[in-house]
This record gives structure tokens, C-alpha cells and sequence, in this order.
């Protein structure tokens, strides 16, 4: 059986395009597969799987010698679960840049594209079974490219995300700002997590001039919940860069209906960090960056320490 999986912490698109992708393996190609998740959901992710009668995807932390893998929505091995380079890796299907160090037993299927969300690329390298797809397999890729654009507001978007979005909404009978409005209340809804949670949620391990840092971003449509408490969280950072070997988190709390990114600033490292890499003036615990809405695109390109 084949094990179809995202990066950890997963997010709509590495929770939905292991499903999405699991089902095409198994229908279309005839070798059956499994969906899998390498931690909780996030609330938006857990509000699809519900909202499209979807089975949550059992959560696994390491693979076993010679598991056959698929991986989705990344390609870093920090990424992935422990055992990954001893796994009989099949493919790679991602639109994130190359990050390395991943090691296959020989020759691999492997497609990386420039397009806002992995489902896109999976519909491409579907062709005609995508028309196939049942309405609960199209309602994930749906979401996942609503999720990933954040309705189209990431800079990140393509016009085939956007065709193909439109396209599925309606066969599907879906309002698409509507139907995102109730996907964004649900990523929101975040006042049951604790701060180191919130902090790991969406987040990504980066080397930036030789510091290791976790780059977090939380997107919301109601960033106050989030800032009230900025003091626990920046309290929290530090304990949460220790226990992951990292020297520093970030934190980007990013307003989608205004489309700008608040920055929180512990410290004079952070400080250091935004002025060099955003152009920003800091005079306080956080700063706000206009425009800023794409960790991929717009934030980790610019990070500079």
C-alpha cells in the first residue's frame, strides 16, 4: 500500500492533496494508496474533511525501510517524517522550490510548478480522470486552491488556479466568497490552542545566514484575537526555538481581508531581522508589513539576518 502524504503541521493543501491524490493512485492507476497526515490538522483543514464528509487521514510520525511513499506539498526532509530517506520514495508532486537532501533508492516521478496550490498541479497531471473525480474528492481540491490563494488574494496565484477554482465551484453549485468566508472563520477560530501551538500550527524550518529559524504564519480574518495575546506568545518563543533547535521563531499574523502581515518582535534579533529584510522602521514589540501575504513569495525570499 502506498502511504500519500504532506509536510507536518498540516495546512488545507497538505491535508486535502494526499486524500485527492490517493484517490486518483487507487482508482486510475490501479495501485492502491492511503492517505496520511503527519500531525493534527489545522481548523480549517478539520472544518473541509467535515464540510465534504471527508475521513480524516491517519496521523503517522516516522516510516518504516522501504515503505512505497508519495510526497505532496513539499520536498524538504525537514518537513518529513524520520525514516524518509530509507523509504522507496515514488514521487514528488510540489510547488515549492527545491530544497534538497532527499535520497531515492533510483529514478523518481518527480513535478514541481509554479502555481499557488498542489491540487492545481495534481489536476494537471490528472488529464481526463479529473473529470472523474466524485464531489467530495472536488470539493478538497476546491478548498485547497481557496485555502492556498486565500481567495485569490496571494500574490502566489495563477490564472489556472483561479480557472480551475471557478470551474470546480461551479459544477459544484458553491458561492465561492461565501464558502470562503466560512473556510477563513474556521483557520480563525484559534482561541482553544496554546501559544506553543500556535506557534508550530503553520510553520517552516528555514537556514537564513547560518540561523536556524521557525517561520510561522498564522492567517486570519480576525488578527485582534491573535495580537491580544502577543505578550504570552513572544514569551513562548523562546521555549518553542529551544525545544526545535532553532535559534528564533517568527511570527506573521496575516489580516486577509486588509492583506498585510503583523510582525511580533521579541527581541533585537527580530528587530534586525525585519528592518534588513522588509525596509522597516520598528519602534515597538511588533511591526506592520503592507502587503505581505505569501510566506513562499513574499516573506521567506526577503529574510535576512
Amino acid at each position: 500500500m502506498i502511504k500519500v502524504f504532506g509536510h507536518k503541521s498540516p495546512d488545507t493543501d497538505s491535508t486535502g492533496s494526499p486524500i485527492i491524490w490517493a484517490w486518483y493512485l487507487t482508482e486510475h492507476r490501479k495501485q492502491p494508496a492511503e492517505p496520511k497526515l503527519l500531525g493534527e490538522p489545522n481548523t480549517e483543514a478539520a472544518f473541509v474533511l467535515k464540510k465534504w464528509n471527508l475521513k480524516k487521514p491517519e496521523i503517522i510520525s516516522s516510516i518504516a525501510a522501504g515503505d512505497k511513499v508519495v510526497i505532496v506539498d513539499t520536498n524538504n526532509p525537514s518537513e518529513l517524517p524520520e525514516g524518509i530517506n530509507s523509504a522507496d520514495i515514488l514521487q514528488i508532486i510540489d510547488h515549492h522550490k527545491l530544497t534538497g537532501g532527499l535520497e531515492t533508492a533510483g529514478p523518481i516521478d518527480i513535478t514541481i510548478k509554479p502555481l499557488a496550490c498542489t491540487a492545481t498541479v495534481m489536476h494537471n497531471l490528472m488529464g481526463p480522470h479529473a473529470a472523474k473525480m466524485p464531489r467530495e474528492i472536488k470539493g478538497a481540491m476546491l478548498s485547497c486552491i481557496l485555502s492556498d490563494t486565500l481567495e485569490f488574494r496571494s500574490p502566489t496565484t495563477t490564472d489556472q488556479d483561479r480557472k480551475l477554482a471557478e470551474e470546480l465551484a461551479k459544477d459544484l453549485g458553491v458561492d465561492i466568497p461565501a464558502y470562503a468566508a466560512e473556510m477563513f472563520e474556521a483557520k480563525s477560530d484559534v482561541g482553544a490552542f496554546s501559544d506553543a501551538e500556535l506557534l508550530r500550527m503553520d510553520s517552516k524550518e528555514y537556514n537564513v545566514g547560518g540561523s536556524e529559524l521557525r517561520v510561522s504564519v498564522l492567517e486570519t480574518t480576525a488578527p485582534k484575537v491573535i495580537l491580544d495575546r502577543k505578550a504570552s506568545l513572544m514569551k513562548s518563543m523562546e521555549g518553542v526555538a529551544k525545544e526545535d533547535g532553532a535559534d528564533q521563531v517568527l511570527l506573521f499574523v496575516i489580516d486577509i481581508l486588509k492583506e498585510e502581515a503583523t510582525l511580533l518582535v521579541p527581541n533585537d534579533l527580530v528587530k534586525k531581522i525585519a528592518e534588513a529584510s522588509f525596509g522597516a522602521k520598528v519602534t515597538g514589540d511588533t511591526v506592520v508589513l503592507p502587503g505581505i501575504m505569501s510566506r513562499k513569495k513574499q516573506i521567506i525570499p526577503m529574510l535576512k539576518v
